[in-house]
């Protein structure tokens, strides 16, 4: 399927030093004039210069963009990351002519380093220069935010409404250091609708709420989760259509979460949970973070092995209220436990199937309530044991 991109937008990606492996680390996505945008961030108190940067705009005044490094996170820089963060939208906004309070700032890498601003201050010339429209813009863009991940994580739809024809297109990053209860790891998604930025948030919040809040790696809550929307205005939508708008928007986020869990530092499986049944939705997502944050559950995912009692364990400490007698989990298709006892399953079958998917699937009742919860995970391997062990050295 042809990778689609919305009107009314210029992508960039270069390699400007950042990185000692001399990959791309420096991205950016501009608007061709203001347009309106939305943003969510991390809730960990420890957090980048960019989080608050981000934080203290005014979307509704117009944005033209988001400038992106990776490679140095800027977090726990103190007031030199404060002062850093503030030059690097000055650089984009000299180069493209605008105000700094109307761009996005985003940095990705390790924590604790100051930014390498004298390349910083080469590189937004160059990467203003390199803007374009289209496909492989974007895609060089979507390089350019990348870390440790295995391959570049883009996702795009179209949809057709009255007014014309409105394209979303998203790319994100993120392999590691990743957890629910915030907005995602770092995450730009372009839109031609015509949606002012009071609205785009709500739209943006519903979306990343169904999406990256339901996904994780080992549950550790990043410094520097953004996730911002931004929609060129060039397709109007009536007020009667906007549902569609949200659904095609959760849908899209969907797609470009979970490819974080599946490219999982060392992962083999996505592990996908499903909880209903549940008293609430709350007690659901308890439930199934409870599962998907067990090192007992996703060892045993790694190794094939169909050991259900580590999950329906890990339901019983959640916090949430169901009885277990009425409890039921299948795992990969097949009934393992059920009316709070096992099952006789076949074992074999069970773990060959676990093996033979790239996508493990969870699905446990626990009653008969209106509850539900979708979780997106990856399995524990020893090569993400490895590679974290040495990440600094």
């Amino acid at each position: 399927m042809t990778f689609r991109v919305p009107g009314g937008f210029r992508y960039a990606g270069i390699a400007c030093g950042i990185k000692k492996s001399g990959k791309d680390d420096l991205a950016l996505v501009i608007a061709d004039r203001p347009c309106a945008a939305a943003g969510v961030y991390t809730t960990n108190l420890i957090h980048a210069a960019s989080i608050d940067w981000n934080r203290g705009l005014d979307p509704s005044r117009g944005m033209r963009g988001v400038v992106v490094n990776s490679g140095n996170a800027n977090a726990c820089t103190g007031d030199r990351g404060v002062a850093d963060n503030a030059r690097l939208a000055s650089l984009a906004a000299a180069a493209l002519d605008d105000d700094p309070r109307a761009f996005f700032v985003m940095s990705t890498g390790v924590i604790g380093h100051f930014l390498p601003m004298e390349k910083l201050e080469v590189g937004i010339p160059k990467v203003v220069a390199e803007l374009a429209a289209g496909e492989e813009a974007f895609l060089r863009a979507a390089t350019g935010i990348m870390t440790t991940d295995a391959f570049r994580k883009t996702a795009s739809k179209q949809v057709e409404f009255r007014g014309g024809t409105v394209t979303i297109a998203g790319m994100c990053k993120g392999a590691g250091m990743i957890g629910p209860k915030m907005a995602t790891m770092l995450a730009v998604v372009t839109t031609d609708a015509a949606i002012d930025s009071a609205e785009l948030e709500a739209e943006l919040r519903w979306a990343a709420d169904r999406s990256f809040n339901c996904i994780s790696v080992e549950g550790h809550m990043s410094t520097n989760d953004s996730l911002v929307l931004l929609a060129s205005g060039l397709v109007p939508i009536a007020a009667d259509e906007r549902v569609r708008f949200r659904e095609a928007l959760v849908e899209l986020c969907i797609e470009l979460a979970t490819l974080i869990p599946k490219d999982g530092e060392g992962a083999k499986h996505l592990i996908e949970i499903r909880v209903t049944g549940a008293a609430d939705d709350t007690d659901a997502r308890r439930i199934a973070e409870a599962i998907a944050n067990s090192p007992l559950v996703k060892t045993a995912i790694t190794g094939n092995d169909p050991n259900w009692g580590r999950i329906v364990s890990a339901a019983g400490y959640a916090g949430a209220t169901f009885d277990p007698a009425v409890t039921r989990l299948v795992l990969c298709g097949r009934l393992l436990f059920d009316a709070g006892q096992p099952t006789a399953f076949d074992a074999a079958d069970t773990s060959a199937a676990m093996r033979d998917s790239s996508t493990v699937t969870i699905d446990l009742s626990v009653g008969n309530g209106p509850g539900e919860a979708r979780h997106w995970t990856s399995d524990l391997t020893v090569h993400y044991v490895e590679f974290n062990s040495e990440y600094t050295t």
